[in-house]
């Protein structure tokens, strides 16, 4: 069985990274790390909950 939580990084609209953890804190600090690191124009990083659907969180925010 895969880890619940997914963490994506797209670059104008490609994927170039995924990350899954089974730790909902451990996959929420992955996300502040690739922020911090991939965080740019044209980068879209989402957090979701593999088990019910839902964005946890994204980069940028939804307006």
């Amino acid at each position: 069985m895969q880890p619940r939580y997914h963490l994506l990084l797209a670059v104008d609209d490609r994927p170039t990274m995924h990350g899954w953890w089974d730790s909902e804190a451990t996959a929420r600090d992955q996300f502040r790390q690739v922020v911090g690191q991939h965080g740019r124009p044209g980068a879209r990083i989402t957090l979701t909950d593999d088990k019910t659907g839902e964005t946890l969180t994204s980069w940028p925010d939804e307006a």
